[in-house]
């Protein structure tokens, strides 16, 4: 296993960590792990070398906490092995997400943070968390009020880092200077949706990462199950695939693309298509841990087996090449205004 630090911070995370959205049976059609299943994949996740696992307290509405939890409890090992993330912003139960009743039991609130997390601690048997994480952004919420019951968090020792997920730029950067000028806490990761077939985070996102030294932690690595090869141009709807109930994260039509190239790429390796995606997420500058997810062994085992997978710049490029953004403005016009800068002095023609 390989590991790296987690932004600017201390802690080191394993490069792939383990994702617990489908542990319970409560979460859309993604939900399908229960308790003896997930303790033979956090085992054998633990096994490989992943010290790293997230989930939220949205999932199954806290049953994948609990889940992950006795899972954790099960190895038998110091609690000072295991990083722990867990997110908070989501309803926790049929009438918060109605929007009737229970109408606290949502949000970035004060009151709702404190009560979340203490929850979280309790559903996952542990005294601390070592990364919570917004879970998105709430409109209803002063920013202000978000961030100083986290740093208060921090300082109870109950959380050891703070996280975003889901936020703007624009959003991110004003909380990393209200921290500052506050003297809180600041966010040290983003959790984003970022991926071969979704590559939005590249315009705005991953360059303020890069710059603000957040780490950066890819959900959906797979895009919904997408680039696994059961999607193709002859076939985009195939039966009985998580898609075909739950049409997400968005892909455009450049996505089968990539899936032609992931394909001659796996073949020429004799990998499997998965593989290849996330050993080029993998390969993408700032990207600190890929969250894994699976349902079954066998797609587990097959997703720690990237880490293996060896890509020239070539092949990177080529795929790269299959989804790339087009650049939006003011990005274009910054490079276009910089190109001459970034030029040793000695090189420039001063005629």
């Amino acid at each position: 296993m390989q590991y790296t630090r987690l932004g600017n911070t201390g802690l080191k995370v394993s490069r792939l960590c383990l994702g617990a959205m489908t542990f319970g049976f409560k979460f859309r059609n993604i939900g399908a792990v229960g308790q003896d299943d997930a303790n033979i994949m956090v085992k054998k996740a633990y096994e490989f070398g992943i010290n790293f696992f997230d989930t939220a307290d949205m999932y199954s509405f806290g049953q994948s906490e609990e889940i992950l939890g006795n899972a954790l409890k099960e190895l038998n090992a110091p609690r000072e092995k295991f990083v722990i993330a867990t997110k908070v912003r989501s309803p926790l139960s049929e009438e918060a997400m109605k929007g009737t009743g229970d109408i606290n039991n949502v949000g970035l609130s004060r009151k709702h943070i404190m009560e979340a997390c203490n929850n979280s601690l309790k559903r996952l048997k542990t005294d601390y968390i070592d990364l919570y994480q917004v879970h998105g952004w709430d409109s209803s919420c002063e920013m202000e009020e978000t961030l100083e019951a986290l740093n208060d968090l921090v300082r109870q020792g109950k959380v050891l880092y703070p996280g975003v997920s889901n936020w703007s730029a624009r959003h991110i950067m004003k909380a990393l200077y209200l921290a500052k000028a506050k003297n809180f806490s600041r966010f040290v990761s983003l959790q984003a949706y970022y991926s071969l077939a979704g590559r939005d985070l590249e315009h705005e996102l991953l360059p303020l990462c890069n710059e603000e030294g957040l780490g950066v932690l890819p959900w959906s690595p797979l895009s919904g199950g997408f680039l696994t090869g059961k999607y193709t141009r002859q076939n985009p709807k195939p039966a009985g695939a998580r898609r075909s109930e739950f049409n997400f994260p968005p892909i455009d039509e450049r996505s089968y693309d990539a899936i032609d190239v992931l394909s001659e790429i796996a073949k020429h390796k004799n990998i499997s298509i998965p593989q290849a995606s996330l050993a080029w997420l993998l390969a993408q500058k700032g990207v600190t841990s890929v969250i894994i997810g699976a349902n079954k062994m066998s797609q587990l085992e097959d997703n720690l087996k990237s880490l293996e997978v060896s890509m020239t710049n070539e092949e990177i490029t080529k795929l790269s090449d299959t989804t790339k953004p087009k650049k939006l403005y003011p990005q274009w016009m910054i490079e276009w205004q910089n190109e001459r800068r970034s030029l040793n002095p000695d090189e420039l023609n001063m005629n």
